[in-house]
């Protein structure tokens, strides 16, 4: 019987042992331990050095990193970084691959690619309508017939084109409108050729939200009808949400837009700041956007016409919204 009780108390000695071991390994001065306190404890090691006896043709940087001298000269002055793409045409205001614009009686067409892949199917048009080329040239964007000339050049929002069908500065109706038909029936996407002279059209003068004084104004490189058509049609699409946002009155003559907005510093305005103001609701407020011909540039201002608050944070968060469509 003894040597029965030998035999099992035997069995328990290397799992008391294991245990004590363990216990051991996870006390500090009595308590657990945590080892987050070697990380507060941890002292710097001396760097690894290889021995001078190694063969150095097998050891080399698995990522080397440059000279700072072969970066080339550093910039002397703050370097000038183009706006990003507007979010707000990403929302629902997505253009056509063809759309009209017009002012007065100047008409044109606007195609969502850019000059080198547009100038093909201009191209493919004249050869589709049979018409007498007198003149071509890619490099200046013209197509001279016998019938119109069509000229192209970029558009004011990047990745843009312009196409217009005019003789004698007079914009030819009948030609605009079979081009339009034409160039709907096409894509970006379809269009696999490419003309890398025409690619040179392509503006890189990009606009600029730039801070006057108190005020706030656009100088955008591009004459006044071309950014007023531009800015009527999109206005169009997007200030349409009365109370937030709407387009009150456009005048082509004059330049300017009326339009009804609400800044965010009003949207923004807790219970408490209501209660304490003398406006019981949030509310909108009449601004004129106005456009100012500078040479070959256009200035565009929001000016004021309510009697409510207008700061300069205001006036530049409007302009930067109403200046995006053009980006």
């Amino acid at each position: 019987m003894s040597s029965v009780l030998k035999k099992r108390a035997l069995k328990w000695i290397p799992l008391a042992l294991a245990t004590a071991v363990t216990l051991a390994g996870c006390a500090r001065d009595g308590y657990y331990h945590d080892r987050n306190l070697d990380y507060t404890e941890a002292a710097p090691a001396p760097p690894l050095v290889l021995p001078e006896t190694r063969n150095t043709q097998r050891y080399r940087d698995a990522l080397p990193v440059p000279q700072a001298a072969a970066q080339g000269p550093r910039m002397q002055g703050a370097a000038e970084i183009r706006p990003p793409q507007s979010l707000t045409i990403g929302s629902g205001l997505e253009p056509d691959y063809v759309e009209r614009r017009q002012v007065g009686d100047q008409a044109w067409l606007v195609v969502a690619a850019d000059t080198g892949t547009v100038w093909p199917q201009l191209e493919e048009f004249v050869r589709s309508r049979q018409l007498a080329v007198q003149e071509s040239s890619a490099s200046q964007g013209i197509i001279v017939t016998s019938q119109a000339d069509l000229r192209l050049q970029s558009a004011l929002r990047a990745g843009s084109s312009e196409v217009r069908c005019e003789r004698g500065g007079q914009v030819m109706t009948s030609c605009l409108d079979a081009l339009e038909s034409h160039l709907s029936s096409r894509s970006a996407s379809a269009s696999v050729s490419s003309s890398w002279t025409a690619q040179r059209l392509t503006s890189d003068q990009s606009l600029q939200v730039r801070q006057q004084g108190n005020e706030w104004e656009v100088v955008i490189p591009q004459p006044i009808d071309r950014v007023w058509a531009e800015l009527n049609h999109y206005l169009e699409l997007d200030f349409t949400q009365e109370g937030q946002r709407n387009l009150l009155a456009a005048d082509p003559n004059g330049h300017e837009f009326l339009v009804e907005y609400m800044t965010l510093a009003e949207r923004n305005r807790n219970p408490l700041q209501i209660v304490f103001s003398a406006d019981v609701r949030k509310m909108s407020q009449e601004i004129r956007l106005v456009l100012e011909s500078n040479g070959d540039q256009t200035i565009l201002r929001a000016i004021n016409a309510s009697e409510r608050s207008f700061s300069a944070a205001d006036q530049r968060e409007l302009l930067e919204r109403v200046s995006g469509y053009l980006r």
